[in-house]
């Protein structure tokens, strides 16, 4: 089944899902979404951990054990040298030291540690930032390091957890990448990185690691299920055979003391903190891998949340009822799935701004769909039932002079009338006929005005012959009531359908008695206004409030006082006459009170002005 809207409805219906879209996409850049995607990305990246590999890194760890027995954090610099000797021997493929060597400290100790860096390939040293300040290695060191490189292992992220790492970090001056880039470029063969503003190349290995406004490119960790294998230092001075284990590697040296550690850090893999010297390494396997997660454009992402929130207009203006809330459930798993198959292909899209603007959309289209357009339904088959009533009545308005004729009739089949009563008879058979083709053919022709299948008559005719024929007609109906009618100046002439306006002038009179008690009067005027001829009937009957006005030209439209009264009517016959108004070039003006009666005025335009006759009561 379909459900077609009219022109205002689907105004209505785009304005509510623009603006449920729009609030989803706005909400999309808060903390509570923020919170909400983190989440979400955690959550899928355990669901979809990094294909597992060989590491081509291992941590080479300065332990509780090994701060215990080699002198504690005083003789850091000596087991880094001690370290270093005992990597010499296996050749690791690189060396990157996670420990700052900016102070100087004991003389000898730091001799002993040059001698042991200038016999070590590939060695990597931290420059680290404090506070807008580089703290780069003693000179003595740095000469022997083949790459500098930045040690931010925290992103600072909202809520503890470090989800990416930049790859370079920068000051007015000078600029490092990161400890675990620097180290790949080398294991690369690679003397440069270059560089542009959406990725970086590392021989044929390319990074998608944009700059960002802050300019530090960040990149997004793959953090393996399992650790980074660890060698304790300790074990490796008591057991020198573990110094195989490392050969070939690329091998990341730094402190993994819990106590002595003071960058360990939580990943989305949720278990527990790791050292620094890890997420380093584990950046360093990200890049080895070549496999990548991109955050998806801001373009990219608002165009998946407008896309989603046209499908669920169509769907809902489309569809109606259990086919569409299927299709909308269906919409809204899809949502919820989109994102997930997007990260299994490296791309990562925001999942509350998706989420949140499927189940939005689907929630207004379904909601606007119910309640607006339901309602829109119950009205138009209530208003088929007045038509129906409608047609009923006008059927019974009918019969009346359809019994006249056929009883007539019979009369004068069966009876030997004498010829005056035969012809009075005829007469008024001919009468009847006559006014009912009248009823019929006004019926019939307000119809055809409002499809436009007819034009008006264009005869010129006084507005006096207008009203002295309607009142002569309803003089019986206000007499059986004792109402008067007055007349006061009837001045103007109009051009148009007469028969169509003596249905207008009679309609209005025929309401005034019906709705007007015993004893009151009926005023009838005409006058003229400028270029304006203004037609007015005012009783002294029942009335109108404010919010019966704004509705009394509705078709079928009773108000409860005139449904009280126990008068018949359909309320199709203002309808009408405002219609054959419209159509004349005017417009109806209604003043009206509770209790007090209504003044319904015709505004015409006036062709030419007729003599003005007295006033006359009848």
């Amino acid at each position: 089944m379909r459900t077609r809207l009219p022109s205002k409805q689907t105004l209505g219906y785009v304005g509510v899902l623009a603006a449920s879209l729009a609030l989803a996409i706005v909400s999309g850049w808060t903390a509570v979404a923020n919170q909400f995607d983190d989440a979400a990305y955690d959550w899928m990246f355990r669901l979809q951990p990094p294909a597992t590999k060989a590491p081509q890194s291992m941590v080479l760890g300065i332990d509780d054990a090994t701060l215990s027995a080699m002198g504690g954090p005083p003789a850091l610099r000596s087991m880094l040298a001690t370290a270093l000797e005992r990597l010499a021997p296996v050749n690791p493929k690189a060396v990157a030291i996670d420990v700052v060597l900016a102070d100087v400290e004991d003389a000898k100790e730091d001799q002993r540690l040059e001698r042991a860096m200038q016999g070590t390939r590939n060695l990597v040293l931290v420059s680290h930032l404090a506070e807008g300040r580089w703290q780069k290695p003693l000179p003595g060191f740095e000469r022997y390091a083949a790459g500098l490189g930045h040690d931010t292992a925290d992103e600072n992220s909202r809520d503890g957890v470090t989800r990416q790492i930049p790859l370079e970090e920068r000051t007015a001056r000078e600029r490092y990448w990161a400890l675990a880039l620097e180290t790949f470029r080398l294991t690369r063969g690679q003397r440069v990185i270059v560089e542009s503003p959406q990725d970086l190349a590392v021989g044929s290995e390319i990074i998608p690691a944009a700059r960002t406004d802050q300019g530090n490119r960040p990149l997004r960790v793959l953090f393996s299920a399992e650790p980074i294998p660890h060698v304790s230092l300790k074990d490796l001075v008591d057991k020198p055979e573990i110094a195989a284990e490392l050969a070939g590697k690329v091998v990341f040296v730094g402190v993994t003391s819990i106590t002595g550690a003071q960058d360990r850090v939580r990943t989305p893999n949720d278990n527990g903190r790791i050292p620094g010297v890890e997420v380093h390494a584990q950046l360093f396997e990200t890049l080895a891998r070549g496999h990548f997660l991109t955050d998806a454009s801001n373009l990219a992402a608002v165009g998946f949340s407008v896309a989603t929130g046209v499908l669920a207009g169509l769907i809902f203006a489309l569809l109606a009822g259990w086919p569409a809330y299927l299709a909308g459930g269906v919409l809204v798993i899809a949502a919820t799935f989109a994102p997930l198959l997007a990260f299994r292909q490296g791309i990562v899209v925001p999942y509350f701004s998706s989420l949140f603007s499927a189940w939005l959309t689907c929630a207004a289209a379904a909601s606007y769909q119910h309640f607006v357009v339901r309602r829109q339904l119950r009205k138009s088959e209530a208003d088929r039932k007045r038509y129906q009533q409608a047609i009923h009545f006008v059927t019974h308005e009918m019969r009346t002079p359809l019994t006249a004729i056929q009883g007539s009739s019979e009369l004068m089949g069966r009876y030997n009338l004498s010829e005056d009563k035969r012809k009075q008879i005829a007469d008024m058979i001919n009468q009847e006929s006559k006014r009912l083709a009248r009823m019929i053919q006004t019926f019939l022709d307000v119809e055809r005005l409002s499809d436009g299948q007819m034009e008006l008559k264009r005869e010129q005719f006084g507005a006096r012959d207008v009203v002295e024929a309607c009142v002569q007609r309803v003089r019986p109906l206000a007499e059986r009531k004792n109402i008067g009618i007055r007349i006061e100046e009837l001045d103007g002439a109009l051009q148009g359908d007469r028969e169509l306006m003596e249905y207008v002038v009679y309609n209005l009179l025929t309401n005034a008695v019906k709705y007007s008690n015993s004893g009151t009067q009926i005023t009838v005027a005409c006058r003229l206004e400028a270029s304006q001829l203004r037609l007015s009937v005012r009783d002294q009957g029942i009335g109108m409030d404010a919010k019966e006005l704004r509705q009394i030209f509705q078709k079928f439209y009773r108000t409860k006082r005139a449904e009280a009264s126990g008068e018949a009517g359909t309320g199709i016959g203002l309808s009408i006459v405002q219609q054959i108004v419209q159509h004349h070039g005017g417009k109806m003006e209604v003043s009206s009170e509770p209790g007090k009666g209504s003044c319904f005025t015709v505004v015409l335009p006036a062709h030419s002005r007729a003599s003005q006759p007295p006033t006359v009561s009848v």
